[in-house]
């Protein structure tokens, strides 16, 4: 499965993805993919990103299946979108440097903005399978989620880990604008749901 046979939502973080970040230059340069637009990125709020999530996903104007790339808490609010999803809805998940929401008094601080999880809903995590294919990516020394805890994300969301090595939170402030590691990696797991796919395509 190629990147033209399915409809990419590229998922951002806090503060949206700037230009030079890799989720930016993918919106750019893969023709199916489309960025969900938060209203308010300096202030998450659990409902209203999961509710435009939904509701982004909703009013898809093609038929075909749809995988979520989702960096930071952008990871949060796609899985806790998936399981608020009917089991069909997305095809695949790509997540992240996933932010984790349930730790947020270990991150460091970023001037202008705070998270405080128990009041902006992102905490806690799904601790169940998701309902598709998933890979979770993370870095070996990530300031937002420790590799121990990404693993254990990965484990019980039923996700493939691919540990990324000593990459900060895989954006653009630590290098990681062009990342080509990551969508050669995409690619892989592109193929992973297409395969998944198969069964139901042939009966």
């Amino acid at each position: 499965m190629k990147t033209s046979d399915v409809e990419i939502l590229i998922v951002p973080g806090s503060q949206s993805s700037g230009e030079d970040h890799w989720q930016t230059r993918w919106q750019r340069s893969l023709k199916t993919a489309r960025r969900v637009e938060q209203s308010n990125w300096l202030h998450p709020d659990r409902d209203t990103w999961v509710g435009t999530l939904i509701s982004t996903i909703a009013k898809s104007e093609t038929d075909l299946p749809i995988v979520l790339v989702a960096h930071s808490l952008g990871v949060a609010t796609a899985v806790h979108a998936m399981h608020e999803l009917p089991s069909a809805a997305i095809a695949g998940a790509f997540l992240v440097a996933p932010a984790d929401v349930d730790n947020s008094a270990t991150w460091p601080a970023r001037a202008g903005y705070t998270l405080g999880s128990s009041t902006h809903g992102f905490s806690p995590l799904p601790n169940k399978p998701l309902s598709c294919p998933a890979a979770l990516v993370a870095s070996t020394n990530d300031p937002y989620c420790s590799a121990p805890r990404a693993k254990e994300l990965a484990r019980v969301w039923g996700a493939s880990y691919i540990e990324a090595g000593p990459m900060g939170h895989i954006n653009a402030a630590s290098g990681h604008g062009p990342w080509p590691e990551g969508l050669m990696q995409f690619g892989w797991f592109l193929k992973k749901v297409g395969q998944s796919l198969a069964p139901a395509r042939t009966s």
